[in-house]
């Protein structure tokens, strides 16, 4: 029983070891380059398309969540009616 989980052991590791890796290309200058350049653009749009929808997304949760709490504020201060 020993050897089997040796044996395994042995497998596994060799498998996470020897596998290939990719070798991706250094794009960091590249990247500097654009957000480091002055176009105007404010640094959290810089990254493109991407970057434009996130942020809109995130700016319209923001306003329906505080739209959203004022409603509950409202609702909460109001006192019921009783029948």
């Amino acid at each position: 029983m020993w050897r089997n989980l040796l044996g395994l052991r042995q497998i596994s590791q060799r498998t996470i070891s020897t596998a290939s890796r990719r070798q991706f290309e250094n794009r960091v200058p590249e990247k500097q380059k654009l957000f480091q350049e002055d176009n105007g653009i404010p640094v959290h749009l810089k990254g493109g398309l991407m970057d434009a929808l996130l942020y809109r997304v995130t700016m319209g949760l923001t306003v329906f969540g505080t739209a959203y709490v004022v409603y509950e504020l409202l609702v909460a201060s109001m006192p019921k009616k009783q029948k």
